[in-house]
């Protein structure tokens, strides 16, 4: 496996995947990889056994089109088209991020894991900025579902088996549709807790953009587990923070981990796309 971890710089001739992990919970940088490229079946494994290990990684300094940004993606599987966001007038598998002194909202601004309202949500997601805020700020952070769940008692583990639990999405994509419309909106039940298919590692898989009920419960018991939950996923001890700059890359795997961006920018721009990879029903 062509994987260096925490490597001292290296030679051409010793082109190996570079891989500096954030700290010990979720995050690392992958270095030594032209992502312009197309990458060799050594570096795609090297790739995507980061991206396992960290459930983040970020690359920096990576200029590519958005043709270049679709095939980097379809290296790691097939793209998934977002059912409720319009997607780019000439690539519908890329979403464009933008914010600037009309925005009402921006996208990501609260801890989530993407489009986990689809009945098969996407397995992870890839974001290029290629415009930062001027003046600093914008910064995402992610945190590991994870070690939010091995972090809980046992008896809270217990307790969250074989639940299930009902994420919805009109009440955040419906800024997108006028209201007069017929636009039918996704949702869908998923468990609790679920399994990673790859790693087989558990994970908390409930997120507060769209998770609206635990089923079986009465809704306060509801939503007072959800609260618990959400409160004790955003611990610091389970996060990194990432620092864009123009260029700079984040791929990240939806199944175990959730991301926040800041809105502390405004009036600023911040100006980016994102492929995402297609995913399977949690189990």
């Amino acid at each position: 496996m062509r994987v260096k971890q925490m490597a001292e710089p290296v030679s051409n001739l010793d082109a190996l995947v570079e891989v500096s992990p954030y700290g010990p919970a979720i995050g690392a940088e992958v270095s030594n990889v032209d992502l312009t490229q197309p990458l060799s079946d050594a570096d795609v494994a090297a790739v995507r056994d980061a991206w396992l290990e960290h459930q983040v990684i970020f690359f920096r300094d990576q200029d590519l089109s958005l043709d270049q940004h679709i095939a980097f993606g379809r290296q790691f599987g097939e793209l998934h088209i977002h059912p409720n966001v319009p997607s780019h007038p000439d690539h519908p598998e890329v979403l464009v991020i933008h914010a600037d002194e009309r925005s009402k909202n921006v996208a990501g601004h609260g801890w989530h894991t993407d489009v986990s309202c689809d009945l098969a949500p996407p397995a992870g997601s890839i974001l290029r900025l290629t415009h930062t805020p001027e003046h600093g700020g914008g910064d995402t952070l992610f945190a590991s579902m994870y070690a939010a769940y091995d972090a809980l008692s046992d008896h809270w583990q217990s307790f969250l088996s074989g639940l299930s639990a009902v994420h919805e999405s009109a009440h955040v994509h419906g800024r997108h549709h006028d209201k007069s419309s017929d636009h039918s909106f996704v949702e869908a039940q998923h468990p609790v807790v679920r399994t990673h298919p790859e790693t087989q590692r558990k994970a908390l898989y409930v997120n507060s953009a769209f998770t609206t009920r635990i089923c079986g419960m009465k809704a306060n018991e509801s939503r007072a587990t959800l609260d618990f939950l959400y409160r004790h996923m955003e611990h610091i001890d389970f996060q990194c923070r990432f620092h864009w700059a123009p260029h700079s890359i984040a791929m990240w795997d939806n199944r175990c981990a959730q991301h926040h961006a800041a809105w502390d920018y405004y009036p600023e721009v911040r100006h980016g796309y994102r492929v995402t990879l297609a995913g399977d029903e949690p189990v």
